[in-house]
């Protein structure tokens, strides 16, 4: 014969659903909110150091009176990625707005490489100032499949710069290393990345 277990053995064998505690929750949620703005924070006061550092850079050129009325020799509509201190491509250069990436549009002509970026500080790149064009792959730990960067080195007062660029037709990028050098009048091209020589 089968015993039954009394109700109240069974009734007190059943436990309550535990009781979520919310302060705890709470005060986990905001640690973590302030962890964030520290982090932020920090970055930040990083990037402020960083210019501070290269406060002696000067103004970047402005676009010259009558550009647009020059011949176009190319033009290129993609992204501008950073700045860094020539063959230091991990060295990122911040000062005048040069460490913001953006879109942009990029104009070559015999007087030089206009740089027009929506929603960040524009500059023009003189003929005399470009030193050389070529591909690579990264820039200020930007880093894209081999080639997938236009980089253009100029020389902004005593500072020698690599600009990054990609162009929405990834194609176009040749045609761009062999009109910038050709206008910089290099007559050797380089291949080798900068990403390999920092190395």
């Amino acid at each position: 014969m089968t015993t039954l277990t009394p109700l109240y053995h069974l009734a007190a064998e059943q436990k309550s659903a535990e009781v979520t505690d919310w302060a705890a929750r709470i005060a986990w949620v905001v640690g973590l909110f302030i962890f964030i703005a520290l982090v932020y924070w920090l970055m930040r006061q990083g990037w402020k150091w960083r210019a501070s550092l290269q406060s002696d850079l000067p103004e970047l050129p402005a676009t010259p009176e009558g550009f647009a009325d020059d011949e176009t020799l190319l033009t290129l509509q993609g992204r501008y990625h950073a700045s860094t201190t020539a063959g230091h491509w991990l060295d990122r250069i911040v000062a005048h707005g040069l460490g913001t990436r953006s879109r942009t549009e990029l104009t070559l002509t015999a007087r030089g490489l206009d740089v027009v970026r929506p929603g960040a500080a524009d500059f023009f790149i003189p003929a005399d100032a470009l030193r050389e064009a070529r591909l690579d792959k990264a820039l200020a730990g930007k880093v894209l499949p081999e080639g997938g960067l236009l980089i253009v080195t100029w020389q902004h007062g005593e500072t020698m710069i690599d600009s990054g660029f990609r162009s929405d037709r990834a194609a176009e990028h040749q045609a761009w290393v062999d009109a910038v050098n050709q206008l910089a009048g290099t007559t050797e091209l380089t291949s080798t990345t900068t990403e390999g020589t920092a190395r």
